[in-house]
């Protein structure tokens, strides 16, 4: 696959003005809520025009305003969208949904469609209306309509929002297999593990604007500003002050760090990831912390201790930080923390 997006459009409080280019595989598309993200997949899908720009799929115009003042209509464009609540129709069947836009015989279309609803395990619900299924089965017959039509490109429109935390999970797992046979999706989302286990790519939007686009595993590793390590779970983000080529005083921890890089000049804040702490017991060292606790809960499989550096400098802000632990192997808190240089993370603001 290959997607090149560059258009305008104004909306009411901001400008949206996308610009990507991905080759062939998932993109995901990361981003707080209004910040353009559906509006994106709405105009890729032609549901919504664009004021201006150029969209393309694997070479095939889908939008121009400039030189050839093309704008394909929705069903020309090859697209198969699935919305955040899935937009089955209310008064049709489960396989009158399915077969909705099949255009070959009677037999030809009841055919098919009972062959994708076999293949998404719906057998036996032919005939169930969209308010008799579960969440779990209204996305899945949302998903055997579109794939039913062999779209060129796939768009994903937060999928998994109206789930609960265990069916996400296995519409994740069950999408996850069905995207190793495809290499034509864009999935919008607010979740970053659904971002990390699905897209091989990744660009992250605020305001309308794609801000960073690469690898998801290289982006996570290395996020490079403020907002993508934010977006990105960073819990732990500080201003910084220089003070060598590989060290640093982070401001609001009243902390020093010594980073596995150089600290390049445009770099004016760093993230610790929460998992990134390693628990020691005593002793000094470089890149340690004395615990000072503030707040402290347990979930079933992971510990959150929200702390501040005990050995701040007098006037230090001493701002809390996030420790995520496993409580099977933390079973009395440390008195000092250690951050591994290589989990440094420097950022641009």
């Amino acid at each position: 696959m290959s997607v090149t997006v560059s258009i305008r459009k104004r909306l009411r409080g901001f400008c949206l003005e996308t610009d990507f280019e991905t080759p062939q595989g998932c993109l995901g598309i990361l981003g707080a809520s209004g910040s353009g993200k559906s509006m994106t997949l709405k105009c890729i899908a032609g549901i919504e025009t664009p004021d201006e720009g150029y969209i393309a799929v694997n070479g095939r115009v889908f939008f121009d305003s400039r030189k050839k003042k093309i704008n394909l209509k929705p069903q020309a464009r090859r697209t198969g969208y699935l919305f955040q609540n899935y937009a089955l129709f209310p008064k049709m069947t489960v396989l009158e949904n399915v077969a909705a836009g099949l255009s070959c015989s009677k037999p030809e279309k009841r055919a098919k469609a009972l062959d994708w609803l076999e293949r998404f395990e719906l057998q036996g619900l032919e005939e169930r209306y969209p308010h008799q299924l579960s969440g779990g089965q209204q996305q899945r017959a949302a998903l055997a309509r579109m794939l039913i039509l062999e779209p060129e490109l796939i768009l994903l429109d937060e999928p998994f929002s109206a789930l609960d935390a265990n069916l996400r999970e296995q519409m994740q797992l069950r999408l996850e297999a069905l995207l190793e046979y495809r290499n034509d999706v864009i999935l919008v989302t607010h979740s970053r593990d659904e971002v990390y286990r699905l897209c091989n790519e990744l660009a992250v939007m605020e305001a309308g604007r794609v801000l960073n686009q690469g690898k998801t595993r290289e982006l996570f590793h290395n996020p490079g500003t403020v907002h993508t390590a934010r977006i990105t779970g960073c819990k732990n983000i500080s201003p910084i002050k220089p003070l060598g080529e590989q060290e640093v005083y982070a401001l609001d921890w009243g902390l020093r760090l010594r980073l596995s890089v150089s600290v390049e000049p445009e770099i004016t804040h760093i993230g610790i990831r929460a998992h990134d702490f390693l628990p020691v017991r005593e002793g000094e060292g470089y890149n340690r912390v004395r615990i000072s606790i503030i707040q402290r809960s347990e979930e079933p499989f992971e510990g959150i201790l929200l702390f501040a550096n005990a050995a701040a400098d007098t006037g230090a802000e001493r701002k809390e930080l996030w420790w995520k632990y496993s409580p099977s192997l933390v079973r009395s808190l440390p008195e000092q923390l250690f951050i591994p240089p290589e989990s440094v993370l420097p950022l641009r603001g």
